[in-house]
């Protein structure tokens, strides 16, 4: 058996959840400590609030006043309904957690039947019940449980790179699938924007979603993932990163977005996507030679149907990227004048394999060629740029908070004199002092 406890501040919201399961008659209520329970199977959701709350001390000041709990047998288990009432009754008492208030929900929605705990974990005097070396007694209680009720041994499944990565199944279980997925791209691939990043997830019916806002004066910056079906309509309840795992989170998202732009080398992809663009007489025709390449072609259009994004997946090389980033002539606006024009393709030649000294001047030779326009604000002199880096952008909708991931040009004067005069002032008034 497989026991994860999750601790978190919104107790209504692990109700609601549990909750929703019942009324789509995947699951029922089993069993509950302290709390109203009619025998019926069904949860009123108000009502088990308005108990649980009571339970909370006014004093506490606990943050994160609530733990849910997930048992999940191995799939060849078979319990009844009072075995696997009794099974979270003993798991509770021998956590220590058998005099707080809690509700045991069975879930059905998948082969594999399982148990989820809402409950808290503040005691009447408002201090927090210590979680202390709760992994190794967590293990311990699981094995010991193995053996009094007959249990088959189910270990945590372990997820490595070469871990093979499907389609979500919605009939099996989303959240572990999901984070499955998630797990694997972020540890397989290589991306340097949300956009890059959904590319990859949404091949597996998983899409991401920023979210930011305030609660109770408190900004927030987070994640959000959803299951899809193969029309990108969402099929199960969103995802908060936190259920999933640290590696889900915005903070390791974003500070992997920064890592790979350090290491990511277009060059191997954008040989492959031209000699596709080379031999395509059109737009599905280029799309068949991309799959002919192991590559996906990934694109994006508004409500008025006109394309503002293109995204290549290499599988070859594990990585995505945005067609801006491999040059103009594969950006979204280039491909959109194509696709609606068959004379507007755009002129492209297979890329020979070169040296990376010779790559480097044939990128120098080409922006010069293509470059012969200067920017408004933007210095003859131009900065230093690694070879994976385009002043071409996707023209595709800015999502609150990736800006700070586009590739714009690196250098603004404007700015750089205004944080020169700041230096002169700071440095006049540390002569005056």
């Amino acid at each position: 058996m497989v026991a994860k406890i999750s601790i978190g501040n919104s107790l209504y919201g692990a109700l609601v959840y549990n909750g929703e399961k019942l009324n789509k008659e995947k699951g029922k209520l089993i069993s509950s400590n302290k709390i109203y329970n009619d025998g019926s199977g069904i949860l009123d959701i108000r009502r088990a609030f308005e108990d649980f709350k009571r339970w909370i001390p006014a004093n506490t000041r606990t943050e994160r006043p609530m733990m849910h709990i997930s048992l999940n047998p191995h799939p060849d288990d078979r319990l009844t309904d009072a075995q696997f009432s009794q099974l979270a009754d003993d798991y509770m008492k021998m956590m220590g957690f058998e005099n707080v208030p809690f509700i045991v929900f069975k879930h059905e929605d998948i082969d594999r039947y399982h148990l989820h705990i809402v409950a808290l974990r503040v005691d009447t005097d408002g201090r927090c019940i210590s979680d202390k070396n709760n992994f190794y007694k967590n293990k311990k209680v699981c094995r010991e449980l193995e053996k009094k009720y007959g249990l088959k041994v189910a270990e945590r499944e372990k997820v490595s790179p070469d871990t093979p990565v499907s389609k979500v199944d919605p009939n099996g279980d989303i959240k572990r699938q999901v984070q499955n997925t998630v797990k694997l791209v972020g540890m397989r691939w290589q991306f340097q924007s949300i956009g890059e990043y959904n590319a990859i997830l949404g091949l597996y019916n998983v899409r991401c979603e920023m979210t930011d806002g305030k609660v109770n004066g408190r900004e927030y910056h987070g994640l959000v993932y959803f299951a899809t079906d193969d029309n990108g309509n969402t099929i199960a309840t969103p995802l908060k990163a936190s259920r999933l795992g640290k590696f889900a989170s915005r903070t390791a998202v974003e500070g992997k977005f920064e890592r790979d732009r350090e290491k990511i080398d277009i060059r191997p992809t954008k040989r492959l996507v031209s000699d596709a663009m080379a031999a395509a007489t059109g737009k599905d025709d280029f799309i068949v030679k991309l799959k002919e390449k192991n590559i996906d072609l990934v694109l994006r259009y508004n409500a008025d149907g006109r394309l503002y994004g293109a995204t290549f997946v290499d599988h070859n090389n594990h990585v995505a990227l945005n067609g801006s980033r491999l040059g103009r002539e594969f950006s979204a606006n280039a491909l959109n004048l194509w696709f609606n024009d068959p004379t507007a393709k755009p002129q492209v030649k297979p890329q020979p394999r070169q040296s990376q000294g010779q790559q480097s001047q044939g990128q120098q030779s080409q922006g010069q060629q293509t470059s012969g326009q200067t920017q408004p604000n933007q210095p003859q002199q131009q900065p230093r740029q690694k070879p994976s880096r385009s002043d071409d952008f996707d023209y595709s909708p800015m999502l609150p908070g990736l800006e700070l991931f586009q590739t714009g040009p690196d250098f603004d004067p404007a700015e750089e004199a205004f944080a020169r005069r700041a230096r002169k002032k700071k440095k006049k008034k540390g002569r005056g002092l």
